[in-house]
């Protein structure tokens, strides 16, 4: 449903993309994941033809984007970050007259504006003026403009922006139920958001993509060590010596102890399969065993792992004055 191949954006002497390529298949929920300036937004923009790539191809709905603009903006719905609201508008006028611009009239008009109504709970708001909205409801109205004509593809960047967590968790689960035989990419900084709601993540940085796919298959990804936390029953000099003791461990976490259990992390190189180490170690040594599992890198630390700082390069000028 959607395809990019070496997509390059430049603002001036600015690369906000570089060679950018990615697909979401139908019926998909993907996070677009990046830090601020990462070029989310901009990736946005091309997909929804606000923006001219400066160079590769985007195709959405099987149609190039710029070759067939009009036809990109007939199967995609837009959530753009800076909500696109009448503030003096009703509601329920400001979503009849999103659906005549969408070339929605009479009772086709009338069912997708009751549908969006009622999907999106716009039902006690429905004669408000768009001004006297909370936040969360005037996110819930742009994200109803978005669906009145019943696309085939959502596009959402930022949606839980500003708002407060209870919004947020409102907005989640609006579109994990509205994503239901839609294809939906959303672009956020907010990691929690991509974890509770998407079925794939790509994960952008400095206007590169760094990571393609599932959690499970980022975190193989950006995993460089093994953790795996142990929690028995004796003494605390005695079991720390013994577990540092192990092949691969690298290092012992004292993590903290009651009721005479004391719990430690232990890191070690990948492949060692710790857990099996230390499953024999307790049952050679009769440990009252409470807690044995795998610590997988969270969704921040895979993140952090994929984001971080390429280390500067080193001229010859430069190591002649290090020496």
């Amino acid at each position: 449903m959607i395809k990019t191949q070496n997509l390059t954006m430049h603002y001036g002497p600015v690369r906000a993309l570089d060679r950018v390529s990615f697909e979401v298949k139908q019926g998909e929920i993907v996070g677009l994941l990046g830090p601020n300036g990462a070029g989310k937004s901009t990736t946005m923009k091309i997909l929804t033809t606000y923006l001219h790539p400066t160079s590769g191809t985007a195709i959405v709905g099987g149609m190039d984007v710029l070759e067939n603009p009009l036809g990109v903006r007939k199967v995609i719905g837009y959530l753009p970050e800076v909500l696109p609201l009448y503030m003096d508008m009703e509601v329920r006028s400001y979503l009849n007259f999103v659906g005549r611009s969408r070339g929605l009239d009479g009772a086709r008009l009338r069912e997708r504006r009751d549908v969006v109504v009622e999907e999106c709970g716009l039902k006690p708001m429905y004669r408000k003026i768009v001004r006297e909205l909370s936040k969360g409801y005037r996110q819930r109205t742009a994200l109803a403009q978005a669906l009145i004509h019943d696309p085939d593809i959502i596009i959402l960047d930022e949606p839980t922006s500003g708002l407060d967590p209870h919004q947020i968790i409102e907005i989640r689960e609006l579109v994990r139920g509205l994503a239901k035989g839609k294809t939906v990419i959303l672009s956020t900084h907010i990691l929690q958001e991509v974890e509770a709601t998407a079925d794939r993540i790509v994960i952008i940085n400095r206007g590169r993509i760094v990571g393609d796919g599932t959690l499970q298959e980022l975190r193989a990804r950006a995993k460089k060590y093994e953790r795996t936390e142990v929690s028995v029953k004796g003494d605390r000099p005695e079991i720390e010596r013994l577990l540092s003791g192990l092949d691969g461990t690298q290092r012992v976490e004292y993590v903290g102890g009651t009721d005479g259990f004391v719990t430690f992390r232990i890191v070690g190189k990948t492949g060692t399969e710790q857990w099996r180490e230390i499953g024999k170690l307790a049952k050679l040594k009769s440990w009252e065993l409470r807690e044995l599992t795998e610590r997988p890198l969270s969704l921040e630390e895979t993140f952090l792992a994929l984001t971080e700082p390429e280390p500067a390069a080193v001229s010859d000028s430069d190591k002649g004055e290090a020496q």
